[in-house]
């Protein structure tokens, strides 16, 4: 541990010494791209979380012998024919 420690420290200090300036210029435009590139990067880490925490919640349910459906009431289906009349 004591050696990579050492070796990254090393690697720091040699980057620190070898760089220069960069004289550029960042349009705004740039924050507002790295703030959607953040936010879609959010959401699609919260798309899969929210996947797999269903399929696993679904999981430990089958497991344990919960049904969530349980008490939940169910109507019938209405069909409507309106062939007698014109």
């Amino acid at each position: 541990m004591k050696k990579l420690m050492r070796y990254m420290f090393f690697t720091a200090c040699g980057c620190a010494m070898l760089m220069q300036p960069a004289y550029a210029y960042l349009d705004p435009s740039v924050a507002t791209y790295a703030v959607q590139v953040i936010a879609g990067v959010i959401v699609a880490v919260g798309a899969v979380v929210g996947i797999y925490w269903h399929k696993a919640k679904r999981k430990v349910a089958d497991k344990l012998g919960i049904d969530e459906n349980r008490n939940k009431e169910v109507e019938d289906d209405v069909v409507s024919t309106d062939e007698g009349k014109k």
